[in-house]
């Protein structure tokens, strides 16, 4: 089951300064994620100026309380209170763009 996963930064000061020191465990874990066929794509979210006010992860676990549990409950943006807000949309994803394609019938 695909997932499209918004995690808005914190507005506070210290937002910026909480997320630089949790990145590194963050991108280790979503490259483990995307090698997995867990996390499919991610990017981060830019306000107008160019300043990250959050990230973006479309990812396939097996349903929602999967994707709590294998990843977001630790997650180092939920647990370092990078993201202040979380929300999480059932998604469709194109076979054509799915790493493994052999379940869509695609060769």
């Amino acid at each position: 089951m695909h997932f499209i996963v918004l995690g808005y930064d914190g507005k506070d000061e210290k937002a910026l300064e909480r997320r630089m020191s949790v990145r590194e465990e963050h991108l280790k874990k979503g490259k483990e994620l995307l090698d997995m066929g867990k996390w499919l794509y991610a990017a981060g979210m830019l306000d107008e100026e160019g300043k990250m006010i959050g990230s973006m992860i479309v990812c396939d676990f097996a349903s929602k309380k999967d994707l709590e549990k294998e990843w977001l409950n630790t997650e180092a943006y939920v647990v370092g209170n990078v993201w202040e807000k979380i929300k999480i949309i059932n998604a469709q994803v194109p076979p054509f763009l799915l790493k493994n394609n052999s379940n869509y019938g695609i060769k």
